[in-house]
Parts: C-alpha cells; sequence; structure tokens
C-alpha cells in the first residue's frame, strides 16, 4: 500500500473521531443555558420551571411552593421516642402522644383491619388468617404471637411500635402501610387488649372495686 494511501487512510479515521469527541465534550462541560447533547435523553428536556422563575398557575406568581407547615428534611424527624419508638439505642416505655379515647378508637379500627387477621380480634394469635393455615395443613406455617403471653405484655412500647414498622420473623413490614401516629394508636389498643385479660382489682376505680369487695362475683 502506497504511503500517501496509509496516511490518508489514517487522518479520515480522525476525523471520524472528531464528532463524538465533540459530543463528550458538550455531556461534559458547562455550557450555561444550553441543552447538553444526550444520547438518551431520559427527562432531560422536559417543561419545568427552574429555581426563582415566575408562573402564572399561582396567585402569589410564584412558582416554587413553600413547604407545608411542619415539614421536616427526611431521616431527621425532631422526637426519635416518636418516629422510631427508641432513644440513643434504648426502647422507650412511655407514649410519647397523649393517649386518650379517641386514639384508643383509632387505635382499633387499625388493629382490625392490619393485626386482626392474624392476632385475632382478642389477640390471641387466632385469625382468620391462621385458621385458614391450619385448614390447609401444608406445613411451614408460624403461628401468630399471642398477645397476652407474659413475654409481649412485658416487652417494652418501643418494642412493640417497632414491631409494627419493621416487622419481625415472618410478620411483614407494615411501616409504609401505617403512618406512625397510627402505629402508637395500635400499640395503646394491643395494650388495652392486654389489659382487659390481666386487669387487677387494685387497676379498677374505687367504686367499682366496692362492688367486687364483697365477693358477689359480678
Amino acid at each position: 500500500m502506497p504511503r500517501w494511501t496509509l496516511n490518508l487512510l489514517v487522518v479520515g479515521i480522525l476525523l471520524t473521531l472528531i464528532p463524538l469527541a465533540l459530543v463528550a465534550k458538550n455531556r461534559i462541560a458547562s455550557h450555561g443555558d444550553r441543552t447538553r447533547i444526550s444520547f438518551i435523553p431520559d427527562m432531560d428536556k422536559q417543561p419545568k420551571f427552574k429555581a426563582q422563575e415566575a408562573s402564572a398557575l399561582f396567585a402569589d406568581g410564584r412558582a416554587a411552593r413553600t413547604e407545608p407547615a411542619g415539614t421536616v428534611a427526611r431521616g431527621e424527624l425532631a422526637d426519635p421516642a416518636f418516629a422510631a419508638g427508641r432513644v440513643a439505642g434504648a426502647w422507650v416505655n412511655e407514649f410519647p402522644l397523649a393517649v386518650d379515647a379517641a386514639m384508643l378508637a383509632r387505635g382499633r379500627e387499625r388493629y382490625g383491619i392490619f393485626c386482626a387477621p392474624c392476632h385475632g380480634l382478642a389477640g390471641y394469635g387466632d385469625g382468620i388468617v391462621h385458621e385458614r393455615a391450619l385448614a390447609l395443613a401444608e406445613g411451614g406455617w408460624t403461628p401468630p404471637s399471642n398477645l397476652h403471653t407474659d413475654l409481649v405484655r412485658e416487652r417494652p412500647l418501643g418494642q412493640l411500635y417497632h414491631t409494627i414498622d419493621a416487622g419481625v420473623r415472618n410478620m411483614p413490614a407494615y411501616g409504609p402501610q401505617i403512618p406512625p401516629r397510627d402505629r402508637w394508636a395500635i400499640v395503646a389498643y394491643v395494650k388495652a387488649l392486654q389489659l382487659s385479660q390481666h386487669a387487677r382489682l387494685e387497676d379498677l376505680p374505687a367504686e367499682e372495686r366496692a362492688r367486687f369487695a364483697g365477693g358477689s362475683g359480678r
């Protein structure tokens, strides 16, 4: 092959690399408002407002909206006891919010939806899912916990909350489905269920204790 032909071939190859080099340069270099060259545009060219731009859609003329009241950064909830059920690695054993009749009613409703199918309405682990699993007799079924055992009753409140949030053993995590306030409402209702089955005479108000003092059994 003549030398000039070889030189021409080399020049031709180098010329073909110029467009690729320009594309690479445009992808990595900053060009202000110029749209970069993109082989796979994805959402690069979507209609959008940039910072500080105006918009006629809202009455105040601003495209950027203010955060709703009470907004906090992800992962930076102010009260770890409320958000995680533990503080400095230790389970909390006091409710981080007021427990009242409305909260217990909410907890009863949420418990009936998310917990009763396995744990049963009274919490003895005899829900319809468990009964169905026993009827199928396919093996490998782990019975739901009886919420009235000493083991469960003595668990800290924060641990019960965490179990709802993250799951345990075969129980799935309900954190994505149940918001924190409802998790605490369920915990409160579970404690009410446990108290209903393990109440002591001294737990009753004085006027109610008088009814049982005579041993009437009623």
